[in-house]
């Protein structure tokens, strides 16, 4: 098994958002695809490896959110392919229009520039998993494993040594010196994070492929620091909520602090590409919304 990360370029930068390309025995396998803006940006990827989008069968998704699965749909009716993905996100694929229009409130003027089109899947081309399945994939032994906690909907997928994991194992760029959690809304869940973290580490793995960004080898020291920068940002946010006016404040002063933090470690680069990465005011606002629906009591 080879596999090739393939740099989308989301909004010309590099570095942000990956798909991963898994040259299997028999065939390709295409790990989260990336948003509908950037599919010409995967068309030349492909093609750097050989391999044309229409000769994508199988397309593997870790979550449905847009900087992951929004081309689906487009490449699913180029090449016939099978969309790998969890029940949960299943119904979502095949009639995204209440992701769409939760998305464009979020988004507004944005939200074509930032994601382009995104078509729905056929439901005859959907293979809606639960966590736990083993699939072999053009001669590949693959396993789909539930990771919840960034997404309800969220998978990672061994393979080997492998783990391809989205967002669950966090965002590393370049010259960042630790992984940092995305915590958008809606469905951020501390106690489901940290099990599905120990899930990933009792895995042994060797590899960790990230889509924002790249491939690791210190899985163990990773997922470490992952799950203590997870605490941190979220009693960071709970603090903030308990003496802010309000939610502008909090996203003002977390932005400030996390910035600060990330200049020191890769300067003014690494804060713009994060922006688009893991944009700091989404994850206040998933934080805020995981403490006022568990009652602002850390777990």
């Amino acid at each position: 098994m080879q596999v090739h990360t393939l740099d989308l370029r989301f909004q010309g930068l590099s570095g942000v958002i990956a798909s991963y390309l898994i040259e299997a025995p028999q065939g390709p396998l295409l790990v989260d695809p990336g948003p509908a803006s950037t599919l010409e940006t995967l068309r030349a990827e492909l093609a750097g490896h050989g391999v044309r989008l229409e000769e994508v069968r199988h397309i593997l998704l870790t979550h449905i959110h847009l900087d992951h699965a929004g081309a689906s749909g487009t490449l699913a009716a180029l090449s016939g392919a099978t969309v790998y993905v969890h029940e949960r996100g299943a119904r979502h694929m095949a009639r995204p229009a209440r992701l769409l229009e939760s998305a464009r409130m979020i988004y507004q003027d944005r939200m074509d520039a930032l994601w382009g089109e995104m078509r729905p899947v056929p439901e005859a081309q959907l293979n809606a998993l639960s966590g736990g399945e083993r699939l072999n994939l053009e001669g590949l032994e693959l396993e789909a494993i539930y990771t919840p906690g960034h997404a309800v909907h969220h998978l990672a997928w061994a393979a080997g040594d492998a783990l391809f994991c989205g967002d669950v194992a966090g965002v590393r760029l370049e010259v960042a010196q630790s992984p940092r959690a995305p915590t958008p809304p809606p469905d951020v869940d501390l106690p489901a994070w940290r099990r599905s973290l120990a899930t990933l580490r009792a895995r042994g793995a060797g590899r960790l492929y990230l889509s924002h960004f790249g491939e690791y080898d210190d899985v163990d020291a990773h997922l470490g620091a992952l799950a203590a920068n997870l605490e941190q940002d979220a009693v960071r946010v709970e603090e903030l909520l308990a003496t802010a006016d309000k939610i502008e404040d909090v996203v003002a002063t977390f932005t400030g602090q996390l910035e600060q933090e990330l200049r020191l470690e890769g300067g003014e680069d690494l804060v713009a590409r994060f922006r688009f990465a893991c944009p700091p005011w989404m994850s206040v606002q998933g934080l805020a919304r995981y403490w006022t629906r568990v009652g602002g009591l850390r777990e």
